[in-house]
């Protein structure tokens, strides 16, 4: 790890009522699912070896909810700051909020699907692409979070699946063309060491058993 550097910890929200139904939730706000909740804190019990110094959420109640349960497996000190952000809110999904992906994917078709859910740059009626929420995104972290990171400080981020699909496209460096394939799934908790410009220098994942 580069000397000096703290650990950046993401997390993806766990199941949610909407996820649980198979619906775009988009940033619709929608509570945990009882699984949901005790999933959260089995993850919580994967990094009891970090110690947080503090925390980055999005405005959704679902990454918020998340958050509270892990923590109260993983740490005891409660007076951690916790940063809510708008920025790292979860993709607007426009005019599909709320529709069943599934039923969906039988509409547009399969391809039209397929770059609707994974695409760059794919427009969805009245609502954000992916490179729109890059857009928002990573600015703030690198505005915000990683200069904490570069304070040696270890920062936890709870989000949601397109926002770390958009971090990690600049952490990681990937091209508009291979983010399609890469998705943060449920109960899986990445641990990043940054050089100075927040590009990846090591990557840890740990998970849960779903």
């Amino acid at each position: 790890m580069t000397q000096g550097m703290g650990k950046l910890v993401i997390v993806r929200h766990h199941e949610s009522e909407w996820n649980k139904l198979g619906k775009w939730t988009g940033i619709t706000d929608v509570h945990l699912t009882e699984k949901g909740f005790k999933k959260s804190k089995e993850m919580g019990e994967l990094i009891k070896d970090l110690c947080f110094n503090h925390a980055f959420i999005s405005n959704q109640i679902r990454s918020n909810e998340t958050l509270v349960s892990m923590l109260s497996v993983c740490t005891a000190d409660n007076q951690m700051p916790v940063e809510r952000a708008g920025e790292l809110n979860e993709r607007d999904y426009g005019d599909y909020t709320g529709k069943n992906k599934w039923e969906m994917g039988s509409i547009l078709g399969q391809e039209e699907f397929n770059d609707v859910r994974r695409g760059w740059d794919h427009p969805v009626p009245n609502g954000e692409t992916l490179k729109m929420v890059y857009e928002r995104a990573v600015p703030y972290f690198l505005n915000n979070i990683l200069p904490l990171v570069k304070e040696n400080k270890n920062v936890l981020i709870v989000s949601h699946g397109n926002t770390i699909r958009a971090l990690t496209k600049y952490i990681e460096n990937i091209s508009d063309k291979d983010i399609a394939e890469v998705e943060m799934i449920f109960g899986s908790i990445v641990i990043y060491d940054l050089d100075e410009d927040g590009h990846i220098l090591n990557k840890e994942v740990r998970k849960i058993n779903d």
